[in-house]
Parts: structure tokens; C-alpha cells; sequence
């Protein structure tokens, strides 16, 4: 990527479309249970797939992405995605009922991911890589950490509906913003890839440690309605705080994504999966024994602090070498966590108590450990500072 104002926009762009995507995201599973006239626990499941069904059916297309962005300029799929998903988000605010709003999420899951394409950008770009992806990350945590917030408290003074339409506005500023400031991208010939292929031993690695990782971070949001009354939330104060919950913890997401570098430097990229792997799993079990929503924050904010660094170092160590399929597929972990995440906590807590939740998802960040431990001094996943 050039220097000068290319080198900001990607990360800016991605920023805003992730602040209009967790904008709207963090008061859906308030606006679900207000439109539904079904009982609690069907409520609850049918939460877990309207959130769930754009990132599965994304799961599915994001490679399609890939593959795409190897014979078209990646910044022209970034653009045509973000116009796309605006409609998406207008279609949104038009659903009356619950299988509508599942329609219309799976429409935006049909549209495809942009970070794909952004990513692929990246991986041309023949500069840094890991702090390129690592600024990227940063952005899209960092609209991760506003959009919450902002979106509860925007729903909860002018209405769900009109929310959605302000997001779909935010998509299209981005997509212009990406239009005017972003260079044209490289053919993959041109960009040239650099060191050996990745293997195929290396890429589900990747992806495995990337959808363990971001299931521990996509989860929580769908069942908020559900946990904060039991920590002492008053059920009318339950959008707002929860709004408050995600921003703290969403920036512990933008710390930890902004440190992976110097991490990666100072311990090894390897090393330094395993131990905030680890970190991130211990803290994660432990949500099961606060009382009340202050301490449960904390803890949140520690669990996503060591989680959050993750990504970016496990994209980096093979963006630069990977094909566009490649990058999409790992993108794909990342995305279908977001469907995993949300499908998972809702479906355990309609039959279990929240600390299943919470081990269950422990366990499945501690389940990949050993797969990353096997990756002995490789090219990019450095064992060594």
C-alpha cells in the first residue's frame, strides 16, 4: 500500500463500518425480544440465529471473496460490499417480524466480508505486514469499542429502526471514503508472494486458533438481556449497560490488537499465541463467579485484553504469503466465530446456567493450544523474539 493517506484510510474505513455493524448489533437482541410474541426460550434461540446467520452464510462466501479479489481489484469489491451491505441495513429496519429480520440478515450475509478484501490489500502491499494487520485489527476494535455505546444509547432515545437506517448511511461513507483515499490495488502477480507457500498444515492451524480466539470475543452480546439481571441490572437499564459493558471490554480489544507487534517482538509469535491463548481461557471460566456487573467487567476486560492480539498475529503470519482463497478462508474462521459465538451461549443458556457458557468456550480455546505448541520454529509463527 503507498504511503501518504492510503496507509490511514484502509484502517479508518474499516473502523467505520465496524462502528455501524457493532452500532446496530449491540441493540438487535433488545429490538428481537420486543418484536417477538413467542415464549422466553424460543425468544432466545431465535436471538442466537437472527445475530448467527449473516456471518454463517459469510462463512461460505468470504473464500468466494478471496478467490474473487486474485482477478479484480480488491478496493472495487471493498467498495461495491460496503454499498451492498447499506441496503442490507435498510432492509433491517423495514422487518416487522422475526423471519423477515432472518431474511434480511441473510441477505447480508450473501454480500460478502470487506475485511477480506482488505486484508488481501494488505498482504500486496509489500511493507509490514504484521503492523499493517495489527492497524487494521486496531481500527475495526476500535469501532468495536464506540459503536456499542453509541448504538444502545442512539436505540434507546430514537428507536431501533432509525438506528439501522444511521448505520446503513455510516456503510456508505465508508464505501466513499474508501473510493477517494485508497490507491488501486495489486495483481497478485505484481504483488509478488514472498517466502515459501503456506501449507495446508498451517492454514487450519490458522484458522482454528482464529475461530477458538473470536468465539471467546463474539459470544457475550447475544446474551445480555439474559446475565444482567442476575448480576443486579435492573431489567430497564439492561440495554444501556450492557452498551457500557461492551465499550470497557471493547477496549481492552483495541489495546491488546494495538500491543501485538511489540508482544510479537518482544516473546515470538508463537509464544505469544499460546500464553494470551491460555490467558484468555482462565479468565474466561472465571466470569462464572462474579455477583455483581462490575466485577464480571473486569474480568471481561482482562479475558479480552489477552485474546485480543491473537488475530493480528495469526493473519500476519501468513497474509503476506497466502493466496486471496487463502486469506478468505481464514477470514472465514473469524467470521463463522461470529455466528458460532452468539448460536452457542444462546442454545447452552436455554437449557444451562451461564458458567457452562463460560466453560464450554474456555474449553475451546484451551483445545488449540496443542496445535499451535506443534508449530515449531516456523517462518512467521517465530518461536524466538
Amino acid at each position: 500500500m503507498s504511503r501518504g493517506r492510503g496507509e490511514w484510510i484502509l484502517p479508518a474505513s474499516m473502523l467505520i463500518g465496524t462502528f455501524a455493524w457493532s452500532f446496530v448489533y449491540v441493540s438487535l437482541p433488545f429490538h428481537i425480544q420486543r418484536m417477538s410474541s413467542l415464549d422466553p426460550a424460543a425468544t432466545l434461540r431465535w436471538t442466537g440465529w437472527i445475530l448467527g446467520i449473516s456471518p454463517l452464510i459469510t462463512v461460505l462466501t468470504a473464500p468466494i471473496s478471496g478467490r474473487l479479489g486474485e482477478r479484480i481489484d480488491p478496493k472495487r469489491g471493498f467498495i461495491a460490499v460496503q454499498l451492498f451491505q447499506g441496503f442490507g441495513f435498510l432492509g433491517m429496519a423495514a422487518a416487522r417480524t422475526l423471519p423477515e429480520m432472518l431474511a434480511a440478515r441473510m441477505l447480508l450475509g450473501l454480500m460478502g466480508a470487506v475485511s477480506t478484501f482488505a486484508f488481501i490489500m494488505v498482504g500486496r502491499s509489500g511493507g509490514d505486514v504484521r503492523r499493517q494487520v495489527s492497524y487494521i485489527q486496531s481500527g475495526m476494535t476500535l469501532g468495536q469499542v464506540l459503536g456499542p455505546a453509541a448504538g444502545a444509547i442512539v436505540a434507546a432515545r430514537i428507536g431501533f429502526r432509525l438506528s439501522f437506517v444511521l448505520g446503513a448511511v455510516m456503510l456508505w461513507a465508508c464505501s466513499a471514503l474508501v473510493s477517494w483515499g485508497v490507491p488501486p490495488g495489486k495483481p497478485r502477480d505484481a504483488a509478488g508472494a514472498q517466502g515459501r507457500p503456506t501449507s495446508l498444515r498451517e492454514l487450519v492451524t490458522v484458522s482454528l486458533v482464529v475461530l477458538a480466539g473470536s468465539t471467546q470475543i463474539f459470544f457475550l452480546t447475544a446474551i445480555l438481556p439474559q446475565i444482567l439481571p442476575p448480576l443486579g441490572v435492573a431489567t430497564q437499564s439492561t440495554l444501556e449497560i450492557g452498551g457500557v459493558l461492551i465499550f470497557a471490554t471493547g477496549v481492552a480489544a483495541s489495546l491488546g490488537a494495538m500491543a501485538a507487534p511489540r508482544l510479537a517482538e518482544l516473546l515470538g509469535d508463537r509464544r505469544a499465541v499460546l500464553w494470551f491463548l491460555l490467558g484468555s481461557s482462565l479468565f474466561l471460566a472465571t466470569l462464572a463467579v462474579p455477583g455483581n456487573v462490575w466485577a464480571f467487567g473486569v474480568l471481561r476486560f482482562l479475558q479480552v485484553l489477552c485474546i485480543a492480539p491473537v488475530f493480528p498475529l495469526a493473519v500476519a503470519a501468513i497474509a503476506q504469503r497466502a493466496s486471496g482463497g487463502a486469506i478468505g478462508f481464514v477470514n472465514s474462521s473469524r467470521i463463522g466465530a461470529a455466528f458460532i459465538g452468539p448460536v452457542l451461549a444462546t442454545t447452552l443458556l436455554s437449557w444451562l446456567p451461564p458458567a457452562a457458557v463460560y466453560l464450554t468456550l474456555a474449553a475451546l480455546g484451551l483445545s488449540v493450544v496443542p496445535l499451535v505448541a506443534r508449530l515449531h520454529r516456523r517462518p512467521r509463527f517465530r518461536d524466538d523474539p
